[in-house]
């Protein structure tokens, strides 16, 4: 070895170095990369990024590569830095313990640690970069690589693993996908977030928690005096009501109101005329997820229908507007004196309807009442309570303050909500 100066094996050494920290970075920043970002610049025609998911389809080809060439050089490096202390310090025993803490301290350092760090925070960039240079070498050692991989694929089958599919790992699960939206939040507007997070509770949620309840629903009763009922046609503020006789017990269809609008000033205009224009009521089984009548009002363009429990009895009306105000907010026009949204007064509590859902009251308060039980603040009390509340009776429903203002009919008709306090 005499014949190679040590200024060479020095520069050598240097450049060993230097090419483990590349084949370090290069693991790192591959495996750390954002295969959805990736895909989506192949899709806009990034060519980097096409080999980089090439790659990233084959990683177990990939890593090969890259940990062959890792560990070559790492033993190459190893045995030059014992060359370079014979030709300093000849064959002491404590000079080649001493090169070989050196080169692994500069291993550690310069070509593991370092690099890594940096592949890591600079993932993404680095694998369209690392894309263009993988993928020769790739193919220059592949007969090594595969000779390799056939090792390790028979020590897997011997311990009974099997490999993930590559495609199936990079599918994110509802939950991950739930985590990505919530850390997102600063690249996009609290709306939006707000939307998207809604999306996710569309198989969780079923119709009883978005429809309206029995004893809110507005109904047109057709055993009244016929100028009540042309009042009411000519005050309603809904473009659709139910027809009934007496009571939702007996209901005979659902009157498009607006369709009558022109006639109903007219002398001619009966109960005849308004009976022969009300649509079948469609029925909706209780506990039909909002996901799947969603899809069934879209099909079969239904705007309208009833949630009826398994006898048959009327539940609660569910309108499409209801399903989608449920994820996007309110976006229809609120009815004169009733008040569609809940804030906190200065005081630090807000007044509720007892039929108030509790997923709209935890919406708009930001509250946290229990959603698996009832479905609405008065519901809720009752269940609480195992009994018919008066006024003016407070009580703690999960750690949050409801004072009762007024009941009726069994029911609370209206409670005041006190912030929580938070420590």
């Amino acid at each position: 070895m005499n014949d190679i100066p040590l200024s060479a094996m020095l520069i050598t050494l240097v450049v060993l170095l230097a090419l483990s920290a590349f084949f370090s970075l290069s693991e790192t920043a591959m495996m750390a990369s954002n295969r959805f970002r990736l895909r989506h610049l192949a899709q806009s025609g990034h060519r980097g990024a096409r080999k980089a998911l090439d790659l990233l389809a084959r990683t177990d080809k990939m890593l090969g590569v890259i940990l062959l060439g890792n560990n070559l050089i790492n033993s190459a490096a190893a045995t030059l830095v014992s060359l370079i202390a014979i030709e300093l310090f000849g064959e002491e025993k404590w000079a080649l313990g001493a090169g070989t803490l050196g080169v692994t301290f500069a291993i550690l350092v310069f070509s593991e640690i370092t690099p890594k760090i940096i592949g890591a925070n600079h993932a993404d960039r680095l694998a369209l970069l690392l894309g263009y240079i993988l993928t020769p070498l790739l193919r220059l050692f592949y007969p090594i690589v595969w000779f390799i991989n056939l090792f390790a694929s028979g020590l897997l089958r011997l311990l009974r693993l099997t490999p993930q599919e590559t495609d199936e790992s990079a599918k994110l699960s509802p939950e991950e996908l739930r985590s990505l939206v919530l850390e997102s939040a600063r690249l996009m507007p609290q709306k939006h977030q707000t939307i998207l997070s809604s999306l996710f509770e569309l198989n969780k949620i079923t119709v009883e928690d978005v429809m309206t309840p029995r004893r809110s629903i507005e109904i047109l009763d057709i055993e009244r005096h016929w100028e009540e009922v042309l009042t009411q046609l000519a005050t309603s503020h809904h473009s659709r009501l139910p027809v009934c006789r007496e009571s939702l017990d007996q209901l005979v269809g659902v009157l498009p109101v607006r369709r009558l609008i022109g006639d109903i000033g007219s002398a001619d205009f009966g109960e005849a005329t308004l009976l022969s224009q009300l649509q079948s009521p469609y029925y909706i089984p209780s506990g039909t997820p909002v996901f799947s009548q969603l899809a069934f009002f879209q099909e079969n363009r239904q705007r309208i229908g009833f949630v009826v429990d398994e006898y048959g009895e009327i539940l609660g009306l569910l309108t499409l507007e209801d399903i989608i105000e449920e994820f996007v907010g309110d976006f229809t026009t609120s009815l004169p004196g009733l008040g569609t949204s809940l804030t906190w007064s200065p005081e630090g509590f807000a007044i509720v309807e007892g039929s108030r859902s509790l997923r709209e009251i935890n919406r708009m308060l930001e509250l946290d009442f229990p959603l698996d039980g009832p479905k609405t603040l008065n519901g809720l009390i009752l269940d609480y309570l195992q009994d018919i509340p008066e006024s003016d009776l407070s009580l703690k429903l999960g750690g949050i303050p409801v004072e009762i203002l007024q009941t009726q009919d069994r029911s609370v008709v209206t409670a005041r909500i006190y912030r929580p306090e938070t420590h």
